[in-house]
């Protein structure tokens, strides 16, 4: 941990300190060669931390509102279903990713989702057992 500590609260603020940062927008026109090549790491850093801050904010709002349901029956308050148990004959499999074309029945659009976002949902597959 003495290591982690050096670091931040010694050696990242002497090499800061060390930069040759001008006090003026003059001062930036009379950096010799080795000025500007001292500035180049750290401008790299913050480069690359910038990027990938927008890479992951741009990810993000491409993703959506965050809504889950994209498209089944957006006219009602709450999409519930009932399928009666006697109703299935072997077993059936129900969409749990809001995308199927064949809502409540899944019809594999999962796949799509989460080739897409990463994800890595299943339907539900509900078994009709007799009772022996």
């Amino acid at each position: 941990m003495y290591i982690v500590s050096n670091l931040v609260k010694v050696t990242i603020p002497n090499y800061l300190a060390s930069l040759p940062i001008p006090d003026s927008v003059g001062g930036w026109f009379r950096l010799g060669v080795r000025d500007w090549l001292a500035l180049i790491p750290p401008t790299v850093v913050v480069g690359g931390i910038s990027y990938y801050s927008y890479q992951t904010i741009k990810k993000a709002r491409e993703a959506g509102d965050g809504t889950i349901n994209p498209a089944v029956r957006k006219d009602i308050n709450k999409v519930v279903d009932f399928i009666d148990i006697e109703d299935i004959t072997e077993k059936v499999s129900l969409c749990r990713c809001w995308r199927s074309k064949n809502w409540p029945y899944c019809d594999g659009a999962h796949g799509a989702h989460n080739k897409a976002t990463g994800d890595n949902i299943g339907p539900i597959v509900v078994r009709h057992k007799e009772k022996k």
